[in-house]
Parts: structure tokens; C-alpha cells; sequence
């Protein structure tokens, strides 16, 4: 077997924590300490991310979709095939380095996502971009961690509290959708969605592309 090749590192603006990009053979990794974030082979939940909230949105001849995180790319992928041409994506990726990685050593795994015309990257914070939003978009998917709480950073906390809730639906317009993955369920989390004033369900997806397999969580809420 293929041994694991680390490539890069990256620090986490405002945090201790670093991201390390690794390849084995044609397989990338993105890890955080222990924690793998996202993995090349499995792209069937961060896909499935997109495709729930495009559903949710087959109204909207001219939608405006911010997706935290930028990752491996697959919600942006999966957004780019089902959004109609007239779209518009804004991806807010923190790290810098991630999306030179995209650019880079996973430039195969994008297959030149980036140079949509319909994409915007925006190198920040996506919670603050949201915070200075005011009924702009019509889907916020947030990919950011692996579920509702700060994860890759400690700071992220603020994304998933009554306080950034509302921020979210703030930054919605009317039946807006807000997306959320996890890596597992978070029955709180959910109350938490309902109390801000979203109509919200948590689906039950597979992590990978194929019919068996873990499964992860994502979280479809609606604002009036």
C-alpha cells in the first residue's frame, strides 16, 4: 500500500490549530490534528449539501448561494451542475492556503471549478462576511466544520449560536435556505434552528457516492 505524503501546512487565521494537506496515489486528505476533515473518496454528503438546498430553491431564476468552506470543492461542484447559469456563487474560504491547494496539487480533483464565471472566492471569515449581510442571499451552506460547533477553530462557535443563527437569517431573503453538514446528528442543534425562527429538518445522507456506507447529517433550514 501507498504510504501517506504530507504536502503543505497551513495555520488557522486567529487559532492555534493548522489544516495538513496529504496524498496517497491519486487520494488527497485534509487533516486537523487527528481529525480528518474531508477526503477525496467521499464527496457523497458535500454534494448532497448543494443539491438539497438547489431543491429548495428551483424558484429562484437567479439565485445568490454563499458556501462556507471551500474544502475539496464538491459543493461548489455539486452547486455549479444543478444552479442554473444565472447564478450566483461567493465561496468565503478562510485559509489562503486552502484555495491555493485547489489551485495546486488538487487542481484535478476541482477540474477548474474555480474558473466558473458564475464563482466569487472571498479569502475571510464567513461568519463575519454573513454578519455584514442584510437579505442577500437566498442559501447559505455551511461546511466549515464537522457539525455544529467550532471545530477547526474555537472561534466558529459563533456560527452555530442563537446569535449567528439569526445572523444567518439576517442574511437571507425570504424562503431562504440555510445548510449545515455534520458528521453526526445534534438534537439541540436543531431546537436551536427552530427557536431562531427557521422551519428545520435534519437528513440522514451517505457519506460516500455509493449505496452503503457511513452516514452523515445536514441540516435544511428555512426562513419564512
Amino acid at each position: 500500500m501507498l504510504p501517506w505524503i504530507q504536502l503543505d501546512s497551513a495555520k488557522v487565521p486567529g487559532d492555534t490549530a493548522e489544516l495538513r494537506l496529504k496524498q496517497r496515489g491519486s487520494e488527497f486528505s485534509i487533516m486537523l490534528g487527528a481529525n480528518e476533515l474531508m477526503n477525496s473518496r467521499l464527496s457523497g454528503s458535500e454534494e448532497a449539501l448543494a443539491t438539497l438546498a438547489a431543491e429548495r430553491l428551483a424558484h429562484q431564476k437567479r439565485p445568490v448561494v454563499l458556501i462556507g468552506g471551500l474544502g475539496m470543492g464538491f459543493t461548489l461542484r455539486a452547486a455549479l451542475a444543478v444552479l442554473p447559469v444565472e447564478a450566483e456563487i461567493i465561496v468565503a474560504e478562510l485559509v489562503p492556503e486552502v484555495v491555493a491547494w485547489a489551485r495546486g496539487p488538487m487542481a484535478d480533483v476541482f477540474k477548474g471549478s474555480l474558473d466558473d464565471p458564475r464563482v466569487t472566492v472571498h479569502v475571510g471569515d464567513v461568519g463575519a462576511l454573513i454578519k455584514a449581510s442584510k437579505t442577500r442571499f437566498d442559501a447559505i451552506l455551511l461546511d466549515v466544520d464537522n457539525g455544529p460547533d467550532g471545530l477547526t477553530r474555537t472561534s466558529n462557535d459563533s456560527l452555530y449560536d442563537h446569535g449567528g443563527l439569526r445572523a444567518a437569517l439576517l442574511a437571507l431573503r425570504p424562503k431562504g435556505v440555510l445548510g449545515v453538514w455534520s458528521s453526526g446528528p445534534d438534537d439541540r442543534f436543531t431546537r436551536r434552528l427552530r427557536e431562531c425562527g427557521f422551519s428545520a429538518e435534519a437528513l440522514s445522507v451517505r457519506a460516500s457516492t455509493k449505496r452503503s456506507g457511513a452516514r452523515h447529517v445536514i441540516w435544511m433550514a428555512v426562513k419564512p
